[in-house]
C-alpha cells in the first residue's frame, strides 16, 4: 500500500480560509498530503492507499512546539518553585554535568511527552546537541535544533562573573558549525538547524557578530532568549547601557529571521523596536506564569502585529497546558477590563501552534496547515472523550479543555509515530525507568560536584514507583 487515506473524518485545515471539513478524507502519499476532499471522491481516486477509519476523530495540522528544552526534563518537579535565577543556578550547571547518553535519555523523554501531546515538531535550542540529536530524531519527530551559544561562561554567572571567555565561546561556535554540517537536512530533512544566541547577557558583540555571520552564510533562521529575567536586564544595562532589545539592535542582530523567546521584561519602547524590526516571538505562557500571570506586554505585542508562536520551555512538553494558560494571559494582556476581554478567540490560539509556529522557523510553505502538497504532519484527536463533547465549537473545546489524553494518533512526514494511543518509535516503559535512574544520578552528581548549589525547595525525595 502506497500511503494512507484517512476517511470520513473531521479535518481542521488551518488554511488561509480556516476551513473545517466534515465527512472528509485526507490522502497521504510518501511524506506529502496528496489531496483533501469528500471521502467518496478520494476513495475512488486513491484505491490503493491503506484506509484509516476517521469517524469520531478530528485531524489537525501537526502541533508545533516553537520553544522547548527537552533535556531539562531532568529538572521536572524541582525548580518550578525556586525563587531565584534558575537558569544559572540549575539549568546551566545541570546541562554541563550530564553525559551525552544521559542527555539522550532525557531528551527522548521530552520527545515521548511531546508525541503524546500531539506535537509533530519541536524547536529545541540547548547544549551539546550532537550527542543526543540522533536519539531525538529516532523518535520520528520533526526538529529544529541549535547550540545555545554564549561566550560569557554561564557556569560562572551565578557567582556574578560576566567575564568574556573566548575559549568557552569558541566551543559553542565549533559545535554550532558541526551540527550545521552534519545534522541540517538529515533524517530525510526532518532535522534542521538554527543559529542560537543563548541570551543578551551572556553574548558579547563579537559572539553576536559570529552567530549572525554563520546564519547568513548557511541561510538559517535564528533564535535568542530575550528579556527573560531582571538579572539579564541589569547585566545588559551595566555592560552596554541599553536594554537587551536595544543592545541586540545596536549589534545588528534584530530582524524578521529572529525569534525571541519570552519578552518578559520588554518595555513598551522595546516592543515597538522589536515589532519594527520584524522580530517574532516564542511565547511560553505556562512556564512563564509559574510565579504569577506572565507579565509580558502581550496586548501591546499583539497589537503591534508581532507573529507569536507558542512553546512550553522547561520541564514539560504539554502544549495543551500552554494553550490554556496562553489564552488567559493573552486575554488579560492589556492589564485592565476591556470590552474585548474575549480576544483572542480560540482559533487565533490554535494558529500559535500551527500556522504561526511554522512561520517562526521559516517553514510556512511546508507545515502548519493541511493543504495539498504540504508535509504530511498530522495530529488526530479523539472526539469521543468527555472533554470534547458536546461539539458546538470544536476549536473552543480544544483550547479550553484539551489535554494529552485526547490525542489518538500522530503522523510525521507521512509515517505514524503514534497510532491508536500507542507510541510506535519508543519503548515507553523502558524509557520511563531509564529516565528515573538518570535523573537520580545526575542530581546526586551535580550537588556533590557543586557545593554552592543547594537542593531544590523541599529537597529531593526519590519515589521509584
Amino acid at each position: 500500500m502506497d500511503g494512507t487515506l484517512i476517511t470520513d473524518t473531521l479535518v481542521v485545515t488551518c488554511d488561509d480560509r480556516r476551513r473545517v471539513l466534515d465527512h472528509a478524507a485526507v490522502a497521504v502519499q510518501g511524506n506529502r498530503i496528496a489531496a483533501i476532499g469528500p471521502t467518496a471522491a478520494l476513495e475512488a481516486e486513491f484505491p490503493a492507499l491503506q484506509r484509516v477509519a476517521g469517524r469520531g476523530i478530528a485531524v489537525f495540522p501537526g502541533f508545533i512546539n516553537a520553544h522547548t528544552h527537552t533535556v531539562l526534563t531532568v529538572l521536572r518537579g524541582t525548580v518550578e518553585d525556586f525563587d531565584g535565577n534558575s537558569v544559572y543556578a540549575y539549568m546551566s550547571p545541570v546541562s554541563w554535568e550530564m553525559s551525552d547518553a544521559e542527555r539522550a535519555v532525557m531528551a527522548s523523554l521530552g520527545c515521548l511527552e511531546a508525541i503524546r501531546s500531539g506535537c509533530t515538531t519541536l524547536v529545541d535550542p540547548f547544549r551539546f546537541v550532537a550527542g543526543y540529536a540522533g536519539a531525538m530524531a529516532s523518535t520520528g519527530l520533526r526538529l529544529w535544533l541549535s547550540e545555545n551559544a554564549a561566550d560569557i561562561n554561564t557556569l560562572r554567572i551565578r557567582a556574578g562573573d560576566y567575564t568574556v571567555d573566548e575559549a568557552f565561546g569558541q566551543g559553542f561556535l565549533d559545535r554550532t558549525t558541526g551540527i550545521i554540517e552534519t545534522l541540517h537536512g538529515s533524517h530525510g530533512d526532518r532535522v534542521r538547524c538554527q543559529v542560537a544566541a543563548h541570551a543578551p547577557d551572556n553574548c558579547s558583540p563579537r559572539m553576536l557578530a559570529s552567530l549572525l555571520d554563520l546564519a547568513r552564510r548557511h541561510g538559517l533562521t535564528r533564535t535568542v532568549h530575550l528579556s527573560q529575567g531582571l538579572d539579564e536586564q541589569r547585566a545588559v544595562r551595566a555592560a552596554h547601557r541599553a536594554t537587551p532589545a536595544e543592545y541586540l539592535d545596536r549589534e545588528g542582530f534584530l530582524g524578521p529571521d529572529l525569534v525571541g523567546a519570552h519578552w518578559t521584561f520588554c518595555s513598551p519602547s522595546d516592543v515597538d523596536l522589536l515589532a519594527e524590526r520584524g522580530v517574532q516571538m516564542a511565547h511560553c505562557p505556562a512556564n512563564s506564569s509559574r510565579r504569577g500571570p506572565h507579565r509580558a506586554l502581550i496586548g501591546r505585542i499583539r497589537d503591534a502585529g508581532v507573529n507569536i508562536a507558542l512553546g512550553t520551555d522547561n520541564m514539560t512538553e504539554d502544549i495543551f497546558h500552554a494553550l490554556k494558560i496562553g489564552l488567559i494571559v493573552h486575554r488579560g494582556g492589556r492589564g485592565r477590563e476591556r470590552e474585548d476581554g474575549v480576544d483572542p478567540q480560540p482559533e487565533a490560539m490554535l494558529d500559535t501552534i500551527t500556522r504561526n509556529a511554522a512561520r517562526s522557523v521559516g517553514a510556512a510553505a511546508e507545515i502548519g496547515s493541511i493543504e495539498t502538497g504540504k508535509k504530511a504532519d498530522l495530529t488526530m484527536l479523539d472526539l469521543n472523550t468527555p472533554v470534547m463533547r458536546p461539539i458546538v465549537r470544536l476549536t473552543s473545546n480544544l483550547v479550553h479543555y484539551g489535554h494529552p489524553g485526547i490525542v489518538h494518533s500522530v503522523m510525521v512526514d507521512g509515517a505514524f509515530v503514534m497510532r491508536d494511543r500507542r507510541v510506535l518509535t519508543i519503548d515507553e516503559p523502558a524509557l520511563l525507568r531509564e529516565a528515573q535512574a538518570v535523573t537520580r544520578g545526575v542530581w546526586q552528581r551535580m550537588l556533590a560536584n557543586n557545593p554552592d548549589i543547594a537542593p531544590p525547595p523541599g529537597g529531593l525525595a526519590w519515589l521509584d514507583a
